[in-house]
C-alpha cells in the first residue's frame, strides 16, 4: 500500500475526511461546545499549517486516510470508514513511525480521545502501550479547549 506526501490541490478533500471520520468518531466522546467549533472549514485551516508533515494513502482527490506528525508525536491518524480492514490505518501508522524515527524520535507518542476504544485497540495491536491520562489543549478557533485524552507512546528505533 502506497503512503505519500500530501498535496496542497487536496487539502478539501482531506479536510472532508478528517471532519467526517472525527464527527463519525469523535463526536459522542467530545463536549457539545467542540463538538461546534469542529466545522469543515476548522479542519481545512488546520490541515493547511500541518501539511507539510502529512502522508496520505489514496489516490489525489479521493484520500482513504491520512496522518500527520508533530515533534516526537504522532499527532493526527484518521481512516474512511470505507477504507476499514483494509490495512489503511497500519501502512499509515507505519510510515508515521519511520518517519519519527528517522527525525531521531526514540519515544514517540499519541493522544486517543478518552472512550474512543476502537482506536485504542488498533494502537496496542500496533505495539503502542497506554501510558496514563491526561487533559490536552486542543487547538480551535477560539483557542485551546481542554480534552481528557489517553496518553500511548511507543519505543522506536532508528532504520540503519
Amino acid at each position: 500500500m502506497q503512503v505519500r506526501p500530501a498535496d496542497i490541490g487536496e487539502i478539501d478533500h482531506l479536510a472532508q475526511l478528517w471532519h467526517d471520520v472525527w464527527h463519525g468518531s469523535h463526536a459522542s466522546l467530545a463536549p457539545p461546545e467542540l463538538v461546534r467549533l469542529r466545522t469543515l472549514s476548522s479542519f481545512r485551516d488546520r490541515l493547511a499549517v500541518m501539511l507539510p508533515n502529512v502522508c496520505v494513502v489514496g489516490a489525489a482527490g479521493a484520500p482513504l486516510g491520512f496522518c500527520a506528525i508533530r515533534g516526537d508525536e504522532l499527532y493526527q491518524l484518521f481512516v474512511s470508514s470505507q477504507a476499514h480492514g483494509l490495512g489503511v490505518a497500519a501502512a499509515l501508522i507505519a510510515d508515521a513511525e519511520a518517519r519519527l524515527a528517522a527525525r531521531g524520535v526514540s519515544l514517540a507518542w499519541l493522544a486517543c480521545a478518552v472512550g474512543n476504544n476502537r482506536a485504542a485497540r488498533f494502537y496496542e495491536k500496533s505495539g503502542w502501550r497506554k501510558a496514563g491520562t491526561f487533559v490536552m489543549l486542543s487547538e480551535t478557533s477560539n483557542g485551546p479547549f481542554p480534552v481528557d485524552q489517553w496518553r500511548f507512546e511507543k519505543p522506536l528505533t532508528r532504520a540503519t
